[in-house]
């Protein structure tokens, strides 16, 4: 497995290529997003760790320049910030995963394995965090990206197609999903669909009206 870590702060580049470097794993080191993504061009990577907060180009800008670009590489966020302001906009621009930099050592390379084969992983605070989103129904509007995951869903597309057409993965749309749900006080995809047209979220195309 090999992978990249972006990440400005050379002594934490250090201390993730000690971590995962004695577990066989391949590492290289970027110290921006725009360094990043010049060498995701060059070199093949399963996944690429992303500070989010860098000089230069930021981490989130450089996520979603891998989103657009379809690049197989699977972005596991690793970062000290835990908010909804930095988690939600991460997952939304295409993260698979997101890690706190204090995670002990196994945990960040079970994450970074899981993040390799598509599985979407988040550290026990940012998961308390989005459950406590998903048990307060009604809290805030959708974003842009969740109204873009509801239409497409509205006109059938799987979570597969949704991810294809988005250019994210099949976990973050999940994750826009159970984001829906709780916003929109529903427990599945019909009820959200339904409770969408019925508050004007989303308005029936010319062949669906009678």
């Amino acid at each position: 497995m090999r992978i990249l870590v972006v990440e400005d702060n050379e002594l934490n580049r250090r201390v993730v290529r000690q971590m995962l470097g004695t577990a066989g794993v391949d590492v290289d080191e970027a110290d921006d997003g725009a360094v990043g993504l010049e060498m995701v061009d060059k070199h093949d990577f399963d996944v690429v760790l992303m500070d989010l907060r860098m000089p230069g180009m930021d981490g989130l800008t450089a996520i979603t320049e891998l989103a657009r670009r379809g690049v197989p590489a699977r972005v596991l966020v690793l970062t000290t910030y835990d908010t909804d302001s930095y988690v939600l906009p991460a997952i939304e621009a295409g993260a698979t995963g997101y890690m706190l930099k204090d995670a002990p050592r196994a945990e960040l390379l079970h994450a970074v394995r899981a993040a390799a084969h598509g599985q979407a992983v988040l550290s026990p605070a940012v998961t308390a965090r989005l459950m406590s989103r998903v048990r307060t129904p009604g809290t805030g509007p959708l974003s842009q990206r969740e109204l873009e995951v509801l239409g497409l869903v509205a006109s059938g597309a799987t979570n597969r197609e949704a991810a294809a057409r988005l250019f994210i993965t099949e976990a973050t749309v999940k994750t826009h999903l159970l984001n829906i749900y709780a916003k929109l006080g529903v427990s599945d995809r019909a009820a959200a669909v339904a409770e969408a047209f019925n508050r004007g979220l989303l308005t029936p195309s010319p062949t669906d009206r009678p």
